[in-house]
């Protein structure tokens, strides 16, 4: 069979969808993804604007990001978005749990928790824009419950509360989508599992540390990544929120301002290129903390025999 009937024929089409499908998506990615970040990579070593001549200056750019105090002081603030993102994974952790035994109106509930991820980022800012003005929503809640106004704090002008603030916007936006990972993973566990422990009288705790937990460790390392990942780069809320005012800004908030007011193209491709090798590096050390820490949750011994042992140990 020549070439040309090759193609003609049912195997060929099959052959050429499968190319076509194979082509285009990765043609995208290269076009849209990886040729920009290329380019973002090139410009971080020129002095240039968007429009105008461009002058090479090697490292200059990145040393410029440890001699500005304001850039320094936006990755200290990164500290409490991790903070945030760990106190999150682990409610979401623990509702996950929670959900994994029969709860009344757990359908309801669910709903509740989930529903803050489909709302748009810019229309959550808004919301607790309101929220947290002076007088409105909290501070109204607050006054019913008996508290004065003039002894409430500015919850976004106050420095020492108004990153915290910020911080709760973003838990309550991300809670439900870590917690659904988290179900979704506890959901494929075998059920008899859960029977047996029952069975040989196992609580909660038990069920939960020997049969849950090291099941869904993959689940669980993915969404610590991604949370302290996700709070590297926290933009939505201090920007539309705060404006990055009295403190707020965030690392992207102040590259954003340095690219787009400032107009210094190559310091901010910098900030870009050293924010992802810091969730990069972050990622990593992430990965070996998780290894040791489950070092043992890939043994050969079945859960069920550490739920009998550690009932056991409670003389139970």
């Amino acid at each position: 069979m020549n070439s040309t009937s090759f193609w003609k024929s049912r195997r060929g089409r099959q052959t050429t969808v499968i190319i076509a499908f194979l082509l285009i998506p990765v043609g995208l990615l290269i076009l849209f993804t990886y040729f920009p970040f290329l380019k973002m990579v090139q410009f971080s070593f020129y002095n240039m604007k968007y429009i105008g001549a461009r002058k090479f200056v090697g490292l200059r750019n990145y040393r410029q990001i440890f001699q500005r105090d304001d850039i320094i002081r936006t990755l200290l603030l990164s500290l409490y978005y991790m903070v945030g993102s760990v106190v999150q994974v682990f409610l979401a952790l623990y509702l996950a749990t929670v959900f994994c035994f029969k709860v009344k109106f757990e359908n309801l509930w669910k709903g509740f928790i989930f529903f803050p991820y489909l709302i748009s980022g810019i229309a959550i800012g808004f919301i607790f824009k309101f929220f947290y003005t002076r007088g409105f929503v909290l501070d109204s809640v607050l006054m019913a419950l008996g508290f004065k106004l003039d002894n409430l704090p500015y919850w976004l002008k106050d420095q020492a509360i108004n990153n915290w603030s910020l911080v709760y916007s973003s838990v309550w936006r991300y809670l439900g989508s870590t917690m659904v990972l988290f179900l979704g993973a506890m959901m494929s566990v075998d059920n008899t599992l859960y029977e047996a422990a029952a069975i040989d009288g196992a609580n909660k705790w038990d069920i939960f540390w020997h049969i849950i937990l090291p099941s869904i460790k993959t689940i669980v390392t993915l969404n610590v990544i991604l949370s302290i990942t996700g709070s590297l780069s926290a933009f939505e809320p201090p920007y539309v929120i705060t404006s990055g005012a009295n403190g707020t800004a965030t690392f992207f908030v102040v590259m954003n301002d340095i690219a787009h007011t400032s107009q210094k193209v190559g310091l901010a491709s910098a900030m870009a290129v050293f924010l992802l090798t810091i969730i990069i590096i972050a990622k990593f050390l992430q990965d070996a903390l998780f290894r040791f820490l489950f070092r043992n949750a890939g043994t050969d011994e079945k859960p069920q025999k550490k739920v009998r042992r550690a009932v056991l140990k409670r003389g139970v």
